[in-house]
């Protein structure tokens, strides 16, 4: 939104790009501190907690390429193409879980960030996740939840999120949008930049969510193809329960892909200006949430009367712009987050699971958890607006 990550959850990742509105602000990158280089000496093994859900979590990863349009960002590199991460309710098992991220996505972040000396690409890609690749599927069809990340960082930063959705009863796609951040790895060794950061500035950042919608409706077309679909569980998912949530401009883009989408019946967005605003004819009646920090977004303001169907827009009191990513967490357990910081690494990805779920189990199953009638002793950091 229009505000930079406050603390040391952004020296964590070295969050010195916040979107700005319309624009996209430079801070300087953080000095490595005492407390970060005795964690890193220390070799702190980073790990994420445990889903709450009654499922096992599996995991595959595809690449996906849409041979119908060029990427807008990189035309003379061909097609566009996806890298998707599909999470799913598993069968218990052993087993090692999914990596994190690739070491080289660990070192390109870090070296974009100038991050050396606060935590090392090994330690970063090794965090230990909960979902184990190619686990044996459990029956049964399920809603399908579209993840897209905030502009600059990969999939990964929504990896909580993710599994938390998978342990609940929904398959999730986790999608990176080709050069649209500091490093994604593809297939053949490939790793894929930042373009797009070079260009939004002579192009407006509409072209953004616009570009993603796209991504999106391409591939649940591969996820829910008759035949030869993308995925090899795809059976599992109901094409007629689908949502999508996202973070920054990936929840902005959840908008826009329901605005040219009627397959999408529900979106969240968290903490992202609309650089794509809502159509003036709403979204067809369907559900939205916007989820964020409690100072609100302008664009928020200005788009919050043509949502159409049902709405909430909840602030989190001491959130920051990174507080619904994996972000928190992981600053925590390297000891970079302050006393004085308001919210927790536990808090926030206690609050970011709850109401996200909340939501997609409301609009996606039919199972009301109540949480998203008003505010609760539970989670008191929870503000509930009522009008924009």
């Amino acid at each position: 939104m229009d505000h930079l990550p406050r603390g040391a959850a952004a020296a964590l990742l070295g969050l010195s790009l916040a979107l700005l509105g319309t624009g996209v602000a430079q801070a300087a990158p953080p000095a490595p501190t005492a407390v970060s280089s005795v964690a890193e000496t220390a070799r702190v093994r980073l790990e994420l907690p445990p889903p709450t859900g009654t499922y096992a979590v599996g995991r595959d990863t595809l690449h996906l390429v849409d041979r119908s349009r060029p990427d807008p960002w990189v035309p003379e590199a061909g097609a566009r193409e996806l890298m998707v991460s599909t999470y799913y309710p598993a069968r218990s098992g052993g087993g090692r879980t999914a990596p994190y991220m690739t070491t080289a996505e660990a070192q390109a972040f870090i070296d974009d960030r100038q991050l050396t000396g606060v935590v090392s690409a090994r330690t970063l890609s090794g965090t230990r996740t909960n979902a184990r690749p190619g686990a044996a599927p459990v029956r049964g069809k399920f809603p399908l939840v579209v993840l897209s990340p905030g502009f600059t960082v990969n999939r990964s930063t929504l990896t909580l999120l993710a599994e938390e959705l998978a342990s609940r009863g929904y398959v999730v796609a986790s999608v990176d949008h080709a050069y649209e951040s500091v490093g994604t790895a593809f297939p053949g060794g490939r790793l894929l930049n930042c373009v797009a950061c070079e260009k939004t500035s002579s192009r407006g950042y509409g072209e953004v969510p616009r570009g993603r919608a796209k991504d999106v409706s391409f591939l649940l077309d591969r996820l829910l193809a008759d035949r030869h679909a993308a995925w090899r569980h795809a059976r599992m998912i109901d094409p007629t329960r689908i949502g999508m949530a996202g973070h920054s401009v990936g929840g902005a883009s959840a908008a826009t892909t329901m605005a040219g989408d009627q397959r999408v019946r529900a979106g969240a967005n968290m903490d992202g200006s609309f650089m794509e605003p809502v159509p003036a004819r709403g979204l067809g009646g369907r559900p939205f949430m916007l989820l964020g920090t409690d100072d609100g977004d302008r664009s928020w303001t200005r788009d919050w009367p043509l949502l159409d169907g049902w709405k909430r827009w909840i602030g989190v009191t001491g959130a920051e712009h990174f507080t619904f990513t994996d972000v928190p967490v992981l600053g925590d357990q390297l000891g970079l987050l302050p006393p004085e910081e308001p919210l927790s690494g536990k808090r926030s990805q206690e609050i970011t699971r709850a109401y996200v779920t909340a939501f997609f189990d409301l609009h996606l199953k039919g199972v009301d958890r109540k949480l998203l009638d008003g505010p609760t002793a539970e989670h008191p950091e929870v503000v509930f607006h009522t009008e924009g």
